[in-house]
C-alpha cells in the first residue's frame, strides 16, 4: 500500500507533501499499482481530510506547477465549489455585470459536475470562447475587464489522474477535487473570491485562506454565492461581515425558487441573458447585482458596498452587461 493511501485509510496522521510528489511521480510515470487512483480519490472523496494533508496536496501541485506571470494587479478570481441548491449560474452572471461596471475579473471553473450546466456550459451556450492562454486572458482583461480562462490554467496532473481512474469518472469519485477547484487554478489575481457550499470543508478552507489573497463567502442556504434574501458571511482575511436583508436596500424578499436554473424545455443562455437584462424575479437580480458588488470591492476597485452594489444595478439597467457580452461574442475568437 503507498504512503498515501495507508496514510489515508488510517487517518491517524497528515499526509505530507513528500508522499504527494511521489504519488504524482508514480501517476506520470505510468507506475501506479492497480487501483491505486481509484482507491486514493474516492478516500479523498468519501470523507474530506485533515487540513494538513489538504494544504499538502495544493502545494505539492504548486510545486510540479510553471512559474506564473506577473500578478495581474486590482484583478479578481471569484469561482465556487459547487454542490449546494440548484440555481442558475449565477456566479458567471455576477461576473459579467461586475465587469461591465469596470471591474478586472478572470473567471475560471468547470463543465457542470452536479448540476446540467456549469461555467463553461453556459459560455458555449453564450458563444463566448474561453481564452487558451495567459496572454490571451492579458488581452481580454484589458479590452473588455474580463477573461474567461479555460483548462489550461488547471494542474496536468488531473488529467492523468481522470485517465487513471477510468472507467470511473471525477462525477462519481471526484467531489474532493471538485471542492477544491476554487484553488486549484493558477491564476494571478490580485484576490480569489470563494463561494462555499458545503461547510465540512469551511474550516479547512479558512485555515488555507489564511496564507493566501482569499475571500471566503458562505450562507445558511448552502449555496455558494451570496444571495439577497439571507443572510451572508463574508470573509476577507481581516474582517468577517455579514450582508443580508435590510442591507444595500434590498428587498430581503425571495425564494430558491427565485434562483432556479433555466427548466429542461429553456435555453440556459436566454434565461441567463433575462436576468442580465433584469428580467425576472427581483431576487435573481438582487443576487447577481449583490456578488458583483463583492468583486468590486474585493478588487479594490470600490471600497464602499452601497456604491458598489448600486453600479450594478444601473449596469443592469443601462444594458451595460448585455452590451458586454455582444461584444465578448463579437470580438473574441475562438481557439486563441
Amino acid at each position: 500500500m503507498s504512503d498515501v493511501l495507508q496514510t489515508l485509510v488510517r487517518r491517524d496522521a497528515p499526509v505530507d507533501r513528500a508522499a504527494w510528489a511521489d504519488f504524482w511521480d508514480r501517476l506520470h510515470g505510468r507506475r501506479l499499482r492497480g487501483g491505486e487512483a481509484l482507491a486514493v480519490l474516492a478516500s479523498l472523496s468519501t470523507r474530506i481530510p485533515d487540513t494538513a494533508t489538504v494544504a499538502a496536496f495544493l502545494g505539492s501541485l504548486e510545486d510540479r506547477a510553471e512559474p506564473l506571470p506577473a500578478t495581474w494587479p486590482a484583478t479578481v478570481n471569484p469561482v465556487g465549489t459547487g454542490g449546494g441548491p440548484a440555481t442558475f449560474n449565477l456566479t458567471t452572471a455576477a461576473v459579467l455585470v461586475a465587469a461591465a461596471t469596470g471591474v478586472r475579473i478572470v473567471k475560471t471553473g468547470s463543465r457542470g459536475y452536479r448540476s446540467r450546466y456549469g461555467s463553461i456550459d453556459i459560455l458555449e451556450r453564450l458563444g463566448i470562447p474561453t481564452a487558451r492562454s495567459y496572454a490571451a486572458c492579458e488581452d481580454h482583461l484589458d479590452r473588455f475587464n474580463v477573461a474567461f480562462a479555460g483548462g489550461f490554467v488547471y494542474p496536468v496532473e488531473l488529467t492523468e489522474l481522470a485517465r487513471a481512474v477510468l472507467p470511473y469518472g471525477f462525477k462519481q469519485v471526484g467531489r474532493f477535487v471538485n471542492l477544491l477547484g476554487p484553488f486549484l487554478a493558477a491564476v494571478p489575481a490580485q484576490r480569489r473570491l470563494i463561494g462555499v457550499s458545503d461547510h465540512e470543508i469551511l474550516g479547512p478552507f479558512q485555515e488555507l485562506a489564511l496564507t493566501r489573497p482569499v475571500w471566503l463567502l458562505h450562507n445558511p442556504l448552502g449555496i455558494d454565492e451570496l444571495v439577497s434574501f439571507t443572510e451572508n458571511t463574508v470573509h476577507t482575511g481581516e474582517t468577517e461581515l455579514t450582508i443580508g436583508p435590510g442591507d444595500l436596500a434590498l428587498t430581503g424578499r425571495g425564494t430558491l425558487a427565485d434562483l432556479r436554473p433555466a427548466a429542461v424545455d429553456e435555453d440556459p443562455a436566454e434565461h441567463l441573458l433575462a436576468l442580465l437584462g433584469g428580467r425576472g424575479p427581483e431576487a435573481a437580480v438582487e443576487s447577481i447585482c449583490l456578488n458583483a458588488a463583492c468583486a468590486a470591492l474585493a478588487s479594490g476597485l470600490r471600497t464602499d458596498w452601497v456604491q458598489a452594489y448600486r453600479a450594478a444595478r444601473e449596469a443592469v439597467a443601462a444594458g451595460a452587461a448585455l452590451d458586454l457580452v455582444e461584444r465578448l461574442r463579437r470580438e473574441v475568437p475562438a481557439g486563441v
